[in-house]
């Protein structure tokens, strides 16, 4: 929020900043860990980085090393949510056991400060109110709002109720706590609710799809909101006057977006942009026309396909390319042909191309870089702690590797 950075968790683990400022450019890039899922990921108290997942762990990221720095055990199994209060001085984390912990953010790590009331069912979705002095909970069927000074909950309130006869359980995937006292939330009915909280009524409901809403990002002045759903697709509503020039103003469903191919996972609201990233391993940025006054690469849809750092690196004199992946590394002799021809022609190989030799690397760490030397006899891979180098031998058909 309010920053000049986004940062976005993959599932394998790998995290990667991106810096609004240039052009959205990928400044940072965390290689993942075997042991390391990141549900959900925050900034506090101003640029410090903190990730938690179904480890049960809360990690804070050093941003200079590209590594993770500390963990601190949430000590409430799979951390299913976390979110960081205004002030970025707390984090409160939401659990399998159905807890919601408070975290303090101090010099060099983070300490817990203490439990809020504990209900059955696990805590999927959290959001703090701005004045820090609530926190909604979402859990499946229902959420709940709790007083943090007490730690009591003071309303829970069944999503269900006005349903007859709900014969599936409603999960709610994503909550938000305006300024006004107003909840909303986002669940697998593909349902955007708005409840009084205090009341604990529904004020409005939108069906945005006939899947889930998995995500949900409110704007900072709290009058547009992005909605992700399970059909790759995102809506924008946005909080209008009923009539020209009134004072009531009601929340409208205006654009639908279908820029994924999968489900919506993460959505971000910045002042001028609606971000989201899906299991389609793509991160969209769609420009707000209305907030962008001239034209210009500003006002450009942008989709980050492709990786921005090289995963593919050739050697021209023996003619092999080598692939990285996350745990493992492929080697490849590319194939050849007698004929020749034009730019862009497709020309009869008389060699496929040959899948030489699979090397998978050792320990739990995933693969930050990888190179083949450009005569082919050497491979090098490194994680984040170690380099490794080996000799590759190619005696007529066979290959052999010998580590160096």
């Amino acid at each position: 929020p309010r920053g000049a950075r986004l940062a976005l968790a993959r599932t394998d683990g790998a995290v990667e900043v991106y810096n609004f400022a240039a052009n959205y450019f990928q400044e940072k890039v965390i290689p993942g860990h075997e042991a390391r899922s990141v549900e959900s990921l925050c900034w506090a108290a101003g640029d410090r980085l903190f990730g938690a997942g179904l480890g049960g762990d809360i990690t804070e990221y050093d941003l200079s090393r590209l590594s993770a720095a500390r963990g601190v055990d949430g000590g409430g199994g799979p951390i299913w949510s976390m979110a960081a209060n205004g002030t970025g001085t707390q984090l409160a984390i939401g659990c399998e056991d159905g807890s919601v912990k408070i975290f303090q953010v101090v010099p060099g790590g983070i300490q817990f400060e203490r439990n809020l009331d504990r209900r059955k069912g696990r805590v999927l979705c959290l959001s703090w109110h701005p004045s820090d002095t609530h926190i909604v909970a979402g859990s499946i069927d229902f959420f709940r709002v709790i007083d943090v000074t007490s730690g009591q909950t003071v309303q829970r309130i069944m999503v269900n109720h006005h349903v007859e006869k709900a014969k599936r359980e409603c999960v709610v995937w994503a909550i938000a706590l305006l300024s006004s006292g107003t909840v909303v939330s986002a669940d697998s009915f593909g349902r955007v609710q708005f409840w009084d909280w205090e009341q604990g009524t529904l004020a409005e409901s939108h069906t945005v799809s006939t899947s889930a809403a998995l995500s949900l990002a409110v704007s900072e002045k709290e009058d547009s909101i992005i909605v992700g759903t399970s059909t790759g697709s995102t809506y924008q509503l946005q909080l209008l006057p009923v009539k020209l020039g009134g004072l009531e103003k009601r929340w409208v469903r205006t654009k639908p977006f279908q820029f994924h191919s999968h489900d919506v996972r993460a959505v971000a609201h910045s002042p001028t942009a609606l971000i989201s990233g899906g299991l389609d391993a793509q991160l969209v940025i769609r420009p707000l026309m209305e907030k962008i006054q001239k034209k210009g690469y500003d006002a450009v849809l942008r989709k980050f396909t492709f990786p921005h750092r090289r995963l593919v690196s050739c050697a021209r004199k023996a003619r092999l390319l080598l692939f990285q992946f996350s745990q493992y590394l492929e080697l490849w002799r590319l194939g050849s042909t007698e004929e020749t021809g034009k730019d862009g022609e497709v020309l009869p190989l008389c060699r496929m191309p040959e899948h030489l030799v699979q090397l998978k690397s050792k320990g739990p760490e995933h693969i930050y870089c990888s190179c083949v030397s450009p005569c082919g006899t050497w491979v090098g891979y490194s994680t984040a702690s170690r380099f490794h180098l080996y000799r590759v031998r190619c005696d007529g058909d066979g290959v052999s590797l010998r580590k160096v």
